[in-house]
């Protein structure tokens, strides 16, 4: 059984108070609850203060370039599709430079975890606005406003064809770690957005803010139903209620699934080059 201590590498340096805190406790502790050691789980971060988590989490981990932490994680599920592959991003990171990988990422059903710190602003770079940013938030980037409508990450990856699409907060690390395991556990692609405040940059969106308006989809909910899953997701673009929990799960074929050079070895173990040596053979 491995420990949170196995998983741990240096101090983190986040701000006191930073959701992000309560999500990297929540992810080793999904980890340790799946029995996965940090030899047995690929990681891979993108660029952020959810990025210097690539510090602070032991595992077989990669720091990729801004936006490419999902092209990256599918490069390492087509390598070595037995592994579980777990992509630990930001919202300006994945919805913003890396916006057009995730859907991609998406229709392709690539069986990757994507776990998104969503708190609405550039941390890192001292708070500009990232695609999440609500209507009129103002920031250095913005000073007098943002213009557009924030982008619902939910119902984009709902439409564009993901089959695990859930979401929860970071005042409540029990649920997070709940989100992060069932994710995990899917055959396909797995969205988990992580509510998440910047107590430095991001003084509308606070821990108050999120208990006032989220809200945990109950035991009735039906999560197969796309279209009850799409009235559900789209509720933060009309009313500001955010739904917690699972709320969209189906089954159907991973692309991994669907690819004959590997189904009976992983990729890394075929011989290399083989049609080459073969051609070389015949001089």
């Amino acid at each position: 059984m491995s420990t949170v201590e196995e998983f741990s590498g240096y101090s983190p340096t986040w701000c006191p108070g930073c959701g992000d805190w309560g999500i990297g406790v929540a992810v080793k502790k999904a980890f340790v609850q799946l029995n996965y050691t940090p030899s047995s789980i690929m990681v891979v971060f993108g660029i952020g203060c959810s990025g210097n988590m690539n510090d602070f989490l032991n595992a077989y981990a990669l720091h990729s370039l801004h936006g490419r932490a999902i092209p990256n994680a599918i490069g390492m599920k087509l390598a070595r599709h037995t592994m579980p592959v777990v992509a630990i991003v930001g919202d300006g990171d994945c919805y913003g430079e890396g916006g057009n990988h995730f859907i991609h990422a998406c229709r392709g059903n690539h069986d990757i975890t994507v776990i998104v710190h969503d708190n609405g602003v550039y941390g890192l770079t001292t708070g500009q606005v990232s695609p999440r940013a609500g209507k009129g938030f103002k920031s250095k980037s913005t000073p007098t406003g943002i213009i557009e409508m924030p982008l619902n990450p939910l119902t984009l990856a709902l439409t564009q064809g993901a089959t695990f699409i859930a979401q929860s907060f970071a005042g409540n690390v029990a649920h997070i770690i709940d989100m992060v395991a069932q994710g995990i556990q899917h055959k396909g692609f797995s969205l988990v957005n992580i509510l998440q405040p910047c107590v430095t940059f991001n003084k509308i969106n606070t821990y108050e803010y999120y208990r006032g308006k989220t809200y945990e989809v109950g035991p009735e909910y039906d999560s197969r139903n796309f279209q009850l899953a799409l009235e559900t997701c789209a509720q933060p673009t009309f009313n500001e209620k955010f739904p917690l929990g699972v709320l969209y799960q189906i089954e159907r074929p991973a692309f991994t699934d669907e690819l004959l050079q590997i189904k009976d070895h992983e990729l890394y173990k075929r011989e290399r080059f083989l049609d080459f040596k073969i051609l070389l053979s015949q001089y």
